[in-house]
C-alpha cells in the first residue's frame, strides 16, 4: 500500500483558558491517502475543526505529529485549499474576481488562470453569473463561488469545514452533488468537516467518528458504496452505514434514540 498523504501520529490540542488548560483532542490518530475522501463527523465541541486547522497548519498542535507528503506541519501550509461554512466572500468584486482572489494571492498569473476559474464556474451552474456581485446571489450559490475559489489553483488536497452548514435543506443536496461531481472529476485528497452523519456517509471513502471531547477517534469506519452516490438511489447499505455511526453516538451518549 502506498504511504498516506496526510498522516496524524498522537496528536493532541491544550488550550489555556483562564479556568486552566482545555484538552481539545486527545491522542488522534487516522491516515488520510492520496485522491482519498475523507469526513470527520462528530458532536459540537469535540475538536473536528481544531483538527483541519492543524493539518492546515493554522495552530499548533500541543503533542504529536502531523506529517504531509512526508514532510512535518509545522508552519501553514500553502498547497491547499479550504472552504469554510461561511463563503467570506468579498462585496466589493464580482464572482470572478472572488474566485481569482487566490491567484492575485499568490501573485500567480491571473490570464493563466481565468480559463480555470470560469471552467469550474460553468462545472458548478454559475456560467454568465461571472460579473455578478455576492449581494446579487443566494447563499448557495455563495458557497458554489467559495468552491471555485478553494480549487482555482489547483491543489492537492482540499479541505471543507462544514461547507453546507449555512444552508437550507435543499441547497445542501445540491452542493454536496456538486462537491461530488468535482471530486471525481478532479480526484483531489479531501477531507471534509461535518455534524451531518447521511452527508458524511454519502461523500466519504473513510468516515473518522470522534467522540465528545476531548476529541478521540472513535471509529474509522471504510464505506464500500459504488460511485456517484445519487441522493434518490441509495442503497440499504447506507442506512446500515448511517445507523452503525448513529448507535456509536448513542453509545457514548451524544444522541438518545429512545
Amino acid at each position: 500500500m502506498a504511504e498516506p498523504f496526510i498522516r496524524l501520529r498522537n496528536v493532541e490540542k491544550q488550550y489555556l483558558t483562564r479556568n486552566g488548560i482545555v484538552l481539545a483532542v486527545e491522542k488522534v490518530n487516522f491516515d488520510i491517502y492520496e485522491s482519498e475522501f475523507v469526513a470527520i463527523v462528530g458532536p459540537s465541541g469535540c475538536g473536528k475543526t481544531t483538527i483541519l486547522k492543524m493539518i492546515a497548519g493554522l495552530i499548533p498542535y500541543t503533542l504529536g505529529e502531523i506529517t504531509i507528503a512526508g514532510k512535518l506541519v509545522n508552519r501553514p501550509q500553502i498547497n491547499l485549499g479550504i472552504i469554510f461554512q461561511d463563503s467570506v466572500l468579498l462585496d466589493w468584486r464580482d464572482v470572478l474576481d472572488n474566485v481569482l482572489l487566490q491567484i492575485d494571492i499568490r501573485n500567480l498569473d491571473r490570464k493563466e488562470y481565468e480559463p480555470k476559474a470560469l471552467e469550474l464556474l460553468r462545472d458548478v451552474g454559475l456560467d454568465g453569473f461571472e460579473h455578478k456581485k455576492p449581494y446579487e446571489l443566494s447563499g448557495g450559490m455563495k458557497q458554489r463561488v467559495s468552491i471555485c475559489r478553494g480549487l482555482v489553483h489547483d491543489p492537492p488536497l482540499l479541505l471543507m469545514d462544514e461547507p453546507f452548514g449555512s444552508l437550507d435543506a435543499l441547497t445542501r443536496e445540491q452542493i454536496s452533488m456538486d462537491i461530488q461531481h468535482l471530486w471525481m472529476e478532479k480526484r483531489k485528497t479531501a477531507l471534509l468537516i461535518t455534524h451531518s452523519i447521511p452527508e458524511a456517509v454519502l461523500l466519504a471513502d473513510r468516515v473518522v467518528v470522534m467522540t465528545p471531547r476531548p476529541g478521540r477517534v472513535a471509529e474509522i469506519i471504510d464505506i464500500d458504496l459504488p460511485r456517484p452516490r445519487r441522493l434518490d438511489r441509495l442503497p440499504e447499505e447506507f442506512n446500515e452505514y448511517t445507523g452503525h455511526i448513529r448507535g456509536i453516538f448513542q453509545d457514548s451518549g451524544v444522541l438518545h434514540l429512545e
